[in-house]
C-alpha cells in the first residue's frame, strides 16, 4: 500500500493571501500547504480521497496515473472544489463514469455543484461523469477493504476511513477535519500501521482538533505511525516536527508512505 499526500494544508492554505509571518514566507518547502487531499493505492487500485482547489496541480505534481474511484470526506469547498477535473480520469478510464462514494450530506453538495455531472457516462471525450453512492460501513474490494466511520465536524459528520490491503495485511486510517474522534472510530483504526489526523493548530478550535487533541488521539490508536494533516500557518514544519511525541510527526506535500 502507498499512500501520497497531495496536500496537507488546512481550508486557506500556506502560504495565506496577504500573509507575510514566518511560516508564509518561509524557504522551507515543507510549509508550502495546499488544500488536504490523499491518494490511496491499494493492490494496484488507484482511490483519491478528497480534491481540493489544487487538485489538477497536485496530479500532476506527483505524477498520479490514475483514480479508480473516488471518497469525498464531506462537502466543504476545500475538499470538493477541484472534482471536475476527475474528467481527465474518466478519459483514461475509456470515457467512462467514476464511482464517488461518501456522505448523504457530501453527496448533496456534489449534485448542488456538479449536476451536469451526474450521469453514466461522459457527454463527449474531456467530460467528467460521476455515479454517486453512500458510503457503506464496509466496502469489500478484490484488493482488499475500506470501512468508513462518522466523525463530528461542527454541523455536519467527515467520513473518517480505513483501508486494509488484502496481499499484505497493512492498514491505513484518514481521520481529517474532525473535532473528536468517537469510541467506535478509535478501536476501528486501532493498531493501524499509519492514522493521519487533523491537527489543525496550537491553539483549540470549534470544529476540528488541535495539535494536543490530534496527540491523544494517536495515543489512544496506538498506531505505528501517526502524521498530522490539515495544518494551518500557525505551525512550522521543522518546530512542530521537534515538538511531537516519538511517533508522531506533521505531514508535508508530496510525502509518499509505503506500508
Amino acid at each position: 500500500m502507498e499512500v501520497v499526500f497531495l496536500g496537507t494544508g488546512t481550508s486557506q492554505g500556506v502560504p495565506m493571501i496577504a500573509c507575510g509571518c514566518p511560516v508564509c514566507t518561509s524557504p522551507d518547502p515543507r510549509n508550502r500547504r495546499t488544500r488536504s487531499s490523499v491518494h490511496v493505492v491499494m493492490d494496484g487500485l488507484h482511490v483519491q480521497v478528497d480534491a481540493g482547489p489544487e487538485f489538477r496541480l497536485q496530479c500532476v505534481r506527483e505524477s498520479i496515473p490514475a483514480v479508480d474511484f473516488f471518497i469525498l470526506t464531506h462537502g466543504h469547498a476545500d475538499h470538493m472544489t477541484g472534482m471536475d477535473d476527475l474528467r481527465r480520469y474518466c478519459d483514461l478510464r475509456g470515457g467512462e463514469a467514476l464511482d464517488i462514494y461518501s456522505t448523504p450530506e457530501g453527496l448533496g453538495r456534489v449534485r448542488a455543484a456538479f449536476p451536469y455531472a451526474i450521469c453514466e457516462k461522459p457527454a463527449a471525450l474531456g467530460y467528467v461523469a460521476f455515479r454517486p453512492h453512500e458510503m457503506p460501513s464496509v466496502l469489500e474490494l478484490p484488493q482488499g477493504r475500506i470501512e468508513g466511520t462518522l466523525l463530528p465536524h461542527g454541523a455536519i459528520e467527515t467520513l473518517g476511513l480505513v483501508f486494509t490491503e488484502r496481499s499484505s495485511g497493512r492498514r491505513f486510517a484518514y481521520y481529517t477535519d474532525c473535532k473528536t474522534v468517537p469510541p467506535a472510530a478509535i478501536a476501528l483504526a486501532r493498531g493501524v500501521d499509519l492514522v493521519v489526523l487533523d491537527g489543525l493548530r496550537p491553539a483549540e478550535h470549534l470544529t476540528h482538533m488541535c495539535i494536543a487533541e490530534a496527540v491523544a488521539v494517536a495515543h489512544e490508536i496506538g498506531a505505528t505511525r501517526t502524521l498530522l494533516t490539515h495544518l494551518t500557518h500557525l505551525s512550522d514544519h521543522a518546530t512542530l516536527a521537534a515538538s511531537l511525541p516519538s511517533g508522531v510527526a506533521p505531514a508535508h506535500d508530496g510525502l509518499r508512505i509505503v506500508l
